[in-house]
């Protein structure tokens, strides 16, 4: 499971001109999936997400968390983080996982999330979703619940 994560003051997200998820200062988070992805990759990420201390404290240094400053959570999925783009020119998605079983595990999170979080928002799995993101800093995470980097 791999996750881009922005700091935003605010942040949302339209499918069919209709605003369907929104958000003021918190996170946005590109949810991708991948076919060896499990409930335990989906706590971990969780957790690292909404106790990532990347908020300013009084002393303007990054000491506080998602959960400390009851921030929201814009959370879309976008199996194009798993694209390979390091033969030609065109990205292999063949490690996203697809369909049911990904929406499955992509509801789950957003569900761990909410158990965690007050203020959870989610586009439309699956659909074409234009995301407005006025980022804080800007700040930009990248997170992988493999580890790889």
């Amino acid at each position: 499971m791999r996750a881009v994560i922005q700091r935003v003051n605010s942040s949302s997200v339209e499918v069919s001109g209709k605003t369907i998820g929104k958000i003021g200062k918190g996170l946005n988070v590109l949810l991708g999936i991948t076919k060896e992805d499990t409930g335990e990759d989906i706590k971990y990420l969780k957790d690292k997400i909404v106790n990532l201390r990347i908020f300013e404290d009084e002393a303007n240094k990054m000491n506080k968390s998602l959960k400390d400053i009851n921030g929201g959570l814009l959370i879309i999925s976008q199996f194009t983080l798993y694209g390979d783009c390091r033969r030609g020119r065109r990205p292999n998605f063949m490690n996203a996982l697809n369909g049911e079983e990904a929406e499955i595990l992509y509801n789950e999170f957003v569900k761990q999330c909410k158990s965690e979080i007050s203020v959870v928002q989610t586009g439309k799995f699956g659909a074409d979703m234009k995301v407005s993101i006025e980022n804080d800093g800007p700040v930009t995470i990248i997170l992988d619940s493999k580890k790889v980097f």
